[in-house]
């Protein structure tokens, strides 16, 4: 009976263990295909690009979306293709890194730089250099250092950043294109320039205000000039025109008096003596008038009679009056007649 009751334990616990490891079997046969279902797919977003390396092979794809791979054979790395920035010169703390730089007039200036990047090859990106950020940042400050070392000062912190931006901008890009590692610069611009002391940042100050108050000054010297020149073309036509007119006027009177001369030596050769007399007369005419009379007695006083168309006006109402009398005598003498009879 004891026997019995043994052999039954052993035979449940061989049973048990049994359907133990069953059990374990069943759960890792489940956690495999759960690792192997999880790892045959991956999604892409839309600011992304994946790597997909197959036995060391790698291949872009670029479709954003829902794709599947082979697990344990195929990896899959994935490469943000937005556009990336980092400073030169600053760091976010604003701790000087390499900030300091010469320039072609032997000045130490501070300059700030921030430069903008996205991945255009993702597998270059990703194999053909171990760190293509850092390789495009030392290019950069590469570029920046020669690029200053050209310009002088003054041009550095006024007029001539927009310059320099692009010569960096286009030195990075051509060395980007030599050195293949699947990113490209989108822009790099200057975000700071300063002298290193004080005295010297205010004294680039006033020569800036004293540049745009040169300007300001031109520029008003323009707005009078491009005001006054209309007035004074106006006034260059109006002088022009009227010399024009006198010069016709003049010319007119020329001949006019050319055909008078004219017609008047045509009468002068028909009638000589007569026009010669006319023409004295007419010359009396027009000069005594302005004649002055001096009159000389025999004591040797003298005087002066001015002018001699008084005598002649005179004569002429003395005339006129001795006429209207006349005339009055001989309409009164006609009325008496009539009277009378």
């Amino acid at each position: 009976m004891f026997g019995a009751r043994k052999q039954a334990r052993e035979d449940l616990h061989k049973f048990d263990s049994g359907k133990g490891k069953s059990v374990a079997g069943i759960i890792a046969v489940i956690a495999v295909l759960v690792i192997l279902v999880s790892g045959s797919y991956y999604s892409i977003q839309e600011e992304e690009q994946a790597v997909v390396c197959t036995f060391g092979s790698p291949k872009a794809v670029t479709t954003p979306g829902l794709h599947f791979k082979i697990p344990f054979i195929q990896t899959v790395n994935k490469v943000n293709t937005t556009i990336q920035g980092f400073s030169i010169g600053y760091q976010e703390g604003g701790e000087e890194i390499d900030a300091m730089m010469i320039t072609s007039d032997y000045n130490f200036i501070y300059v700030d730089f921030y430069a903008e990047y996205r991945v255009t090859d993702p597998v270059k990106a990703l194999y053909a250099s171990r760190n293509p950020e850092e390789i495009l940042k030392n290019i950069a400050q590469n570029c920046i250092r020669t690029t200053i070392g050209s310009y002088s000062v003054d041009s550095v912190l006024t007029t001539g950043k927009n310059e320099i931006q692009s010569n960096i901008k286009q030195m990075i890009l051509d060395k980007l294109e030599d050195y293949d590692i699947g990113i490209q610069l989108v822009n790099i611009t200057i975000q700071d320039a300063t002298p290193p002391t004080a005295e010297v940042e205010n004294a680039f100050k006033e020569v800036e205000t004293a540049k745009q108050g040169k300007e300001t000054a031109l520029n008003n010297a323009n707005k009078y000039r491009n005001e006054q020149i209309p007035n004074a073309e106006a006034e260059a036509d109006k002088i022009l025109q009227d010399a024009e007119a006198t010069k016709q006027e003049r010319i007119n009177e020329a001949n006019g008096q050319a055909a008078r001369f004219n017609s008047m030596y045509q009468e002068y050769a028909k009638y000589p003596e007569v026009t010669k007399k006319r023409m004295f007369y007419e010359a009396m005419e027009n000069i005594l008038p302005d004649v002055k009379v001096v009159i000389q007695s025999k004591d040797g006083a003298t005087n002066t009679i001015l002018p001699l168309d008084s005598f002649v006006s005179e004569e002429n109402d003395s005339s006129t009056r001795s006429s209207g009398s006349i005339g009055n005598n001989a309409a009164d003498a006609q009325t008496e007649d009539q009277t009378e009879e």
